[in-house]
């Protein structure tokens, strides 16, 4: 019974942990924010309403994903289908990149 009080002696208290401190909410770029009219060929593909550059981005991703336009082989790489092509400058291939700024030419 000895070694069992010491065993329970040595065992150190633990204090309760304060809680993490909260980071600031990072505040986003306001010229990303900014509701951006899409051209009629954008507008085929993601919906004519504005939307910022971000909104615009995740919709096109959303549409690229849905109908498997990512190439197989070259992750990196947007086949375009018919509705994609004029938005593309008649490409039928181009990078993740590439497509940023080809679609800001989209958007007024």
């Amino acid at each position: 019974m000895a070694k069992a009080k010491k065993a329970k002696a040595k065992k150190k208290v633990t204090k309760a942990k304060k809680p993490a401190k909260k980071k600031s909410a990072r505040k986003p770029n306001p010229s990303f924010m900014k509701p951006m009219t899409p051209s009629q060929t954008l507008a085929a593909v993601i919906g004519a309403s504005a939307m910022p550059r971000t909104e615009v981005t995740k919709k096109l991703w959303a549409y690229i994903k849905r109908n498997g336009l990512q190439d197989r082989n070259n992750k990196r790489m947007i086949n375009a289908d018919e509705k994609l092509k004029p938005v593309f400058n008649n490409r039928s291939q181009v990078s993740m990149f590439e497509m940023t700024k080809l679609v800001s030419n989209h958007l007024k």
